[in-house]
C-alpha cells in the first residue's frame, strides 16, 4: 500500500496542477472577479465620501448666503442718506450751508 500512495501524487499538487494547468482560465477570471469587486467598493466608498462633502459644502453655502444677504441689508441701512444726514448733525455738529454760502466750482 506504501507503494500506491507514494506513485500518486499530493492532492495539494493535483489542486496546484489543475488551478494553474487546466483552470488557468477560470484562476485568471477568479481573480479579476476579487479585483472588480474591490474596484467597487472603493468607487462606492469614493462616492459615499464625495456625496458628504458635497451636502456639507451646501450647508456652508447656504449659510454664507444668509450671512451675506444680512450684511447687504445692514449695509444699506447704514448708507441710507437720512441716517448719515441725522448723525452729521447730532455728532460732529454738521448742517447744511445756506444757498448763499455755496460755492460753485468750475473745472476747466
Amino acid at each position: 500500500m506504501s507503494k500506491d500512495t507514494a506513485s500518486q501524487p499530493s492532492l495539494t499538487k493535483l489542486i496546484g496542477l489543475d488551478i494553474f494547468g487546466v483552470g488557468r482560465l477560470h484562476a485568471i477570471l477568479l481573480i479579476c472577479i476579487f479585483l472588480s469587486a474591490i474596484g467597487v467598493v472603493l468607487a462606492t466608498h469614493n462616492t459615499r465620501q464625495m456625496t458628504v462633502q458635497r451636502e456639507n459644502l451646501l450647508l456652508e453655502k447656504d449659510i454664507l448666503d444668509g450671512e451675506w444677504r444680512n450684511l447687504i441689508l445692514e449695509e444699506s441701512a447704514l448708507a441710507e442718506h437720512s441716517r448719515v444726514q441725522a448723525r452729521s448733525v447730532r455728532e460732529l455738529d454738521m448742517e447744511r450751508p445756506a444757498p448763499d454760502k455755496e460755492v460753485i466750482i468750475k473745472l476747466r
